[in-house]
């Protein structure tokens, strides 16, 4: 576990809400880690920090289970992007979105953009079973990187492609339409007081995801990284008009100030 004290501060945050098993923690996971894996349902809540050229993004993963519901508006504090997670198999999973989640975003900053995710689009969409996480695809971080061939990043695919044909017994029926999840933005710029006509137009913030075979999640997050980037410099450009002390920063000359003043 990385020492608190010598993690680099973050410039933005970007919360991911959602119930339970729509796969949220599974998102982040692919995203950072570059993989698949199963998980357990997160307590509370849990973060990562991505370095995003010279900027540092925390990304919250948040708990959906009833009992931490409180804990979400707390989260989602200053928020500058919150990507709302619903299961694309599962029309419940979006209506809890605006039943449950959506009020929780009312601490968020001002102009913070909402995403809409569809996860586990793998199992209605047999185009998503072809991976679009091509960076990084290899598990082992410390191979010599190697100029890739066609034949390179095809072998090494986290999973493999199917036919439609081969998929057609396994896929599952589809409940939420895009258009579904279009409709819904709409009435989340509404809820916020937002015109539409001078947002962020909703096909730009609709997602359908595989956290599985990485379908869209490289897409999902670098896009609203370019999104937040104007958050991020306005920050830095408030925080170098005036300026805090740092007291981590100073921990070690208080400490020879204390040591040298008793003697």
């Amino acid at each position: 576990m990385p020492d608190v004290s010598k993690m680099k501060k973050p410039d933005v945050k970007l919360v991911l809400l959602g119930d339970m098993n729509v796969g949220k923690t599974s998102l982040l996971h692919r995203y950072m880690e570059r993989k698949f894996k199963d998980t357990i349902s997160t307590v509370g809540g849990a973060f990562f920090l991505k370095q995003w050229g010279s900027y540092n993004i925390s990304i919250w993963d948040t708990a959906g289970r009833e009992q931490f519901h409180g804990l979400g508006s707390m989260y989602c504090r200053g928020a500058a992007a919150v990507i709302l997670t619903y299961d694309v198999t599962n029309w419940q999973s979006l209506a809890e979105l605006e039943e449950r989640f959506l009020s929780l975003t009312d601490t968020a900053n001002h102009d913070c953009i909402y995403a809409l995710v569809g996860n586990k689009a793998d199992l209605t969409d047999p185009k998503a079973h072809l991976s679009q996480d091509l960076d990084g695809l290899s598990e082992d971080r410390t191979e010599c990187e190697e100029e890739r061939t066609e034949s390179q990043v095809l072998s090494a695919w986290p999973t493999p492609p199917a036919s439609p044909t081969s998929l057609s017994g396994l896929l599952l029926h589809k409940q939420v339409a895009r258009d579904d999840a279009l409709a819904l933005y709409g009435r989340i710029l509404r809820y916020k007081g937002l015109d539409e006509k001078s947002s962020l137009p909703a096909d730009k913030l609709c997602f359908e995801t595989s956290a599985k075979t990485g379908y869209n999640v490289d897409i999902l997050f670098e896009t609203l990284f370019d999104l937040v980037l104007p958050s991020i410099l306005r920050k830095r450009h408030e925080n170098q008009a005036s300026p805090t002390v740092d007291l981590e920063d100073c921990r070690e000359v208080s400490g020879t100030r204390v040591k040298s003043s008793c003697c």
